[in-house]
């Protein structure tokens, strides 16, 4: 694939996954927590084997499309359900949340490198392996399937709530009159989506930018995009608790600043330790981020409609978010990856300002 059609394939996820943020958090509010969750589950186990077994390009983006309405379907309510368990440590119990997902991140990087260093030793494999490692990166997918089964399964067992079905007034003019009818929060959302554009760009093609614009190997790039994620998994819950002590308007945008920095570090840096060093600390302000506003959001929304007014803005901020691969992916084939990346910097401080002035 080309850099733009790489980015494209990632836009599609989060351009899916976007359109879908809303209406789950509305049925949620009104139906159950599970009954979204579990759905959710059961669609991104369908995507992935779309995904590995894909034979051309659109059928991958199919594939992709299937994904992004499974994972649209899970984050809003899962929100929800962890603010209707915790008011009191609201920001330390999103910083818990967001920061387990991370696990994630580090995982699938380690099954990236895993995939392609078995599929290069294919010749070597007794046959039935061999097979298998000739999927190359397809095998990379087979784990995730069994994995987000077991989740399902597991949710589908333990779950308390059960399942209801019914027709649910999405109401989206009064949500929408709700997040624009104040300037604070059309600054918030405004501020959220150069968020979003720079996280999904970030975690979309920083391998791709190590690679490219500092000639680092597929495996050191691999790490680097893992360190985003091993990061995250420490920053987000000592964030959330710290925006449970302090200010969150402020402390908001005092990360976002200290990742603009760190990002401009790592553009202009060429020794291997020097753009490590920037992407840490680039990583630790980014991730720093979303358990803070989160937190203060729900603070925000009314308790009878918390989920679904936290979907429609994450609707809005994802949706222009997800251009982001697609943009950062274009510029880098025809001006580098350096110059893309220093564009993303930029949009953490306008973000920064905006979030100061709400």
């Amino acid at each position: 694939m080309t850099p733009t059609q790489e980015g494209f394939a990632v836009t599609t996820i989060w351009g899916v996954y976007a359109l879908l943020q809303y209406p789950s958090g509305r049925l949620s509010d009104r139906l159950t927590r599970t009954t979204l969750l579990v759905a959710g589950l059961v669609a991104v186990v369908v995507g992935f084997l779309l995904l590995a077994v894909a034979p051309s390009y659109p059928a991958f983006l199919f594939g992709a499309v299937v994904v992004g309405v499974g994972a649209g379907l899970y984050p809003t309510p899962a929100r929800g359900l962890v603010s209707d368990l915790f008011v009191e440590r609201r920001g330390q119990a999103f910083g818990l949340h967001t920061a387990s997902g991370d696990l994630g991140g580090i995982a699938a990087a380690g099954l990236s490198v895993a995939a392609l260093a078995v599929a290069g030793y294919a010749a070597g494999l007794p046959d039935a392996l061999a097979a298998l490692a000739r999927l190359g990166w397809r095998t990379a997918f087979l784990p995730v399937v069994l994995v987000l089964a077991g989740v399902a399964l597991s949710l589908h067992v333990w779950s308390r709530e059960g399942y209801r079905l019914a027709s649910v007034d999405l109401e989206v003019a009064a949500t929408a009159r709700r997040l624009l009818g104040r300037p604070g929060l059309r600054r918030l959302v405004v501020a959220y989506a150069l968020y979003a554009f720079v996280w999904q760009s970030a975690t979309g093609l920083l391998p791709t930018f190590l690679r490219r614009a500092k000639s680092f190997s597929p495996g050191v790039a691999a790490a680097g995009f893992a360190t985003l994620f091993v990061v995250g998994a420490v920053v987000k819950p000592l964030a959330g608790g710290l925006g449970d002590r302090v200010a969150r308007d402020r402390l908001a945008p005092a990360v976002l600043a200290l990742a603009a920095v760190a990002l401009g570090w790592v553009v202009v840096a060429e020794s291997p330790t020097a753009v490590t060093l920037g992407v840490v600390v680039f990583a630790a302000g980014l991730m720093a981020y979303p358990p803070v506003m989160q937190a203060y959001l729900m603070d925000t929304f009314p308790d009878d409609s918390m989920a679904g007014d936290l979907g429609g803005m994450r609707s809005v901020y994802i949706g222009l978010g997800a251009l982001g691969p697609t943009v950062v992916g274009a510029v880098g084939g025809f001006a580098g990856y350096g110059v893309g990346f220093a564009g993303l910097a930029a949009c953490l401080l306008v973000a920064g300002a905006l979030v100061l002035t709400s």
